[in-house]
């Protein structure tokens, strides 16, 4: 399936639709250049409670397999000072697959990263925060979860 919106929301049905999401989202007006798939650190799966804080910009995803935290791409940096809340679809769903996006600079460096899901109860696709990178280099984010 390709997305589509249904309503005022856009639905997808895998992991390529929610990567064709986030690559039409813009965050600080930059387009997304790479996309891939959360996995839990510990047993791989892709399944997650997500927990968010855009102020400090972080979020962290609770594997629903194995209970284990992944900090999603340099949020461990942050998740001290951070107050996290639990995402919820629309649906009331609090259940997701995630994928992170990244927008690059010139340079290739990351200068922007998304947050999209996934809800697992009605497929609503959604980008749940995003954050601005300002620090290099930066290419240790496009291999972390």
């Amino acid at each position: 399936m390709t997305i589509k919106k249904a309503g005022k929301f856009w639905r997808g049905d895998n992991l390529g639709d929610l990567v064709t999401y986030i690559q039409k989202h813009q965050a600080g007006g930059y387009p997304v250049q790479h996309a891939r798939e959360v996995t839990c650190s510990r047993c791989r799966q892709g399944t997650f409670r997500i927990l968010v804080d855009d102020e400090e910009g972080c979020a962290l995803a609770i594997c629903l397999n194995c209970r284990t935290e992944t900090p999603v791409a340099d949020s461990a940096d942050h998740l001290e000072e951070a107050d996290l809340g639990e995402c919820a679809c629309p649906c009331g769903g609090e259940t997701f697959s995630a994928a992170v996006g990244f927008a690059m600079t010139a340079g290739d460096e990351v200068r922007w990263i998304s947050l999209g899901l996934r809800c697992l109860t009605d497929g609503v696709l959604g980008v749940y925060t995003d954050w601005k990178i300002d620090y290099a280099p930066t290419a240790h984010l496009l291999t972390t979860s």
